[in-house]
């Protein structure tokens, strides 16, 4: 620490420090090496002596200048008091120096009582405190420390470190345990030496199974009996499920980084290098999914009764993404064939996709079932039936108001009507595609209009009523070549509109003449002449007819009686004004 030893050796030191970051990277020890530099008798450019009775005192616990405190298991107001209390007191050495471990473990008096302290300490007094998470201390301590962060430590290092204990120690240890125990240190000195000191109990080989290398094999495999084995082998070796899924998703983060950036992957490069044949294995989308959901798992571990059945289901499914149909997992299965067909297409092979089949009616895409309007095509070997000339009218696909407007098939090139086609894409199904394949004026004309039918090598397209025929007759080369590109196949096309105001009118239904001399009655002229004129004169009054008004009230009033005669109500007569009266 630069910044440290440059303030020892000015005499510049301060009165309280925070010094924070990850679990093992040296926090309290390089705590307590100040307590014994502020208070060394012969400090050799900012280092102790290791020498005096002052740094003699420190190393083994018994100097009155400095004082510990576990913040963890004593973090009441109390506590803060006595040690507001003996930072009054004088001391042997230069400074008194309180080191409060986890301190973020303080309670909000316990902060409050120690806050006026930080602020206006005594002048031989200097704090340091020590956290793995800083942001969980006040802002007002915070405001009023001189904040140092601590970093894991780089593989070489560590393996430098490592290598000099086993040395100066006279151990036995292999390279392959080496790597073991910098792996699981992952950066941490303290994590490191407690590794190595397994091993060496062990007698200098690593125990088996302490990794999660059978559980990443399984998902990359997508055998879930052998993850299954894995977890079970882990639970059996005294493994905790919520701490064997951290080491999961660890494996995962170095997985991902050995993709992204090498650089940041804390093991050896050997390591490294496996973990990047494994990413590569399984992609970036499922690493992801993998490192979200083990962390979901791990939060729902909390109030789970059984942690390792929620675990062995999360492998399940991540190592079978069949048996997972959540929209996560489906993303991702859809991510995985987007990577597959990339690399298909980079490699220069490209599957051409059935098309959907399409209503020639209406050009829409038809659910189930073959598209109709006569776009299926003869089996091999079955005969072709005669084809029509493009000037024929559609049969069936017009109604009676409608006159076709057939455009010559000469405006596309000459084809052989026998000759087979070339490929299998049925211009009807392929409508939509081949208008997409149009550009401009060319794609707004046929955009709407549908392919009425396909008969061997000639093509009829039924134009809506409003579209310009002149427009669309002179576009016609551009169709022919469109549909080429899309079917790999050249079609004669024509093109037919139904036009409602043509000069010819509405037709109306053709009707024989009547002949004088048969006698018809009116039903039968009616029905053979809907528009004919009828002479009401010549109507005749069918017996016990009913009226349809009066079959209405009978119905609504059962109880009524009909009277067949209407009565006659006598009006009396108006009474004789007197006259002559007065």
């Amino acid at each position: 620490m630069r910044a440290l030893r440059n303030a020892v050796i000015n005499g510049r030191e301060g009165q309280a420090y925070l010094f924070s970051g990850p679990r093992g990277t040296g926090k309290t020890t390089t705590a307590r090496i100040l307590a014994k530099v502020l208070n060394c008798e012969n400090p050799v450019e900012g280092e102790p002596c290791c020498v005096c009775d002052s740094c003699k005192a420190v190393e083994v616990g018994t100097s009155y200048d400095v004082l510990e405190l576990d913040a963890a298991s004593n973090n009441g107001v109390q506590e803060i008091r006595d040690i507001i209390e003996a930072a009054a007191l004088t001391s042997p050495g230069r400074h008194r120096v309180f080191i409060l471990d986890e301190v973020h473990m303080l309670t909000r008096g316990a902060e409050a009582a120690l806050l006026k302290t930080l602020e206006e300490p005594p002048a031989q007094v200097v704090f340091v405190l020590a956290t793995t998470d800083p942001q969980k201390i006040s802002e007002t301590i915070r405001s009023r420390v001189q904040h140092l962060q601590f970093h894991l430590l780089p593989v070489d290092e560590l393996e430098k470190y490592v290598r000099f204990v086993i040395k100066e120690a006279e151990l036995t240890v292999d390279d392959d345990a080496i790597n073991m125990v910098l792996r699981q240190g992952a950066g941490s000195a303290r994590d490191t030496l407690s590794a190595l000191e397994l091993v060496v109990s062990g007698g200098g080989e690593p125990e088996e199974a302490m990794h999660t290398e059978d559980i990443v094999r399984a998902i990359i495999e997508r055998d879930h009996a052998a993850a299954l084995a894995a977890v079970a082998r882990a639970m059996q070796q005294g493994r905790d499920p919520h701490t064997f899924a951290e080491d999961v998703v660890r494996t995962m983060r170095d997985c991902f980084l050995s993709l992204m950036s090498p650089e940041l992957v804390q093991l050896p490069k050997a390591r490294i290098a496996e973990l990047h044949t494994y990413a590569r294995d399984m992609g970036v989308q499922r690493i992801v999914r993998v490192m979200e959901m083990l962390g979901t798992t791990m939060v729902e571990m909390r109030h789970a009764p059984d942690a390792r059945l929620l675990l062995e289901v999360a492998v399940v499914q991540l190592s079978s993404p069949v048996l997972d149909d959540s929209t996560e997992n489906l993303l991702a299965r859809v991510g995985q064939l987007e990577e597959a067909v990339k690399v298909l297409r980079e490699k220069g092979i490209a599957a051409a996709a059935p098309q959907a089949p399409v209503n020639p009616a209406t050009g829409r895409a038809k659910i189930g079932g073959h598209a109709t309007g006569g776009t299926e095509r003869p089996a091999p070997g079955s005969p072709v039936p005669p084809q029509a000339t493009p000037t024929e009218p559609v049969a069936g696909g017009e109604s009676a108001n409608t006159s076709e407007i057939p455009v010559p098939s000469a405006q596309s090139a000459p084809v052989d009507a026998d000759e087979p086609v070339s490929t299998g894409v049925d211009p009807a199904q392929a409508w939509p595609q081949i208008t997409d394949a149009m550009r401009g004026i060319a794609k707004a004309i046929f955009k709407p209009a549908v392919i009425e039918s396909v008969e061997g090598k000639k093509i009829v397209i039924r134009l809506p009523n409003n579209t310009p025929v002149k427009r669309a007759q002179e576009q016609v080369a551009t169709v022919v070549a469109a549909i080429k590109q899309v079917c790999g196949a050249t079609y004669a096309v024509t093109l037919v509109q139904a036009d409602p105001t043509s000069p010819t009118g509405m037709k109306r239904p053709v009707v024989a003449e009547i002949d004088e001399t048969e006698q018809k009655t009116i039903d039968v002229v009616v029905a053979e002449d809907p528009y004919a004129e009828i002479d009401l004169s010549e109507t005749i009054a069918i017996d016990n007819a009913v009226d349809p008004m009066l079959e209405a009230l009978t119905s609504s009033f059962p109880q009524g009686v009909i009277m067949d005669e209407t009565p006659v109500v006598e009006t009396p007569p108006a009474p004789k004004s007197p006259r002559g009266r007065k």
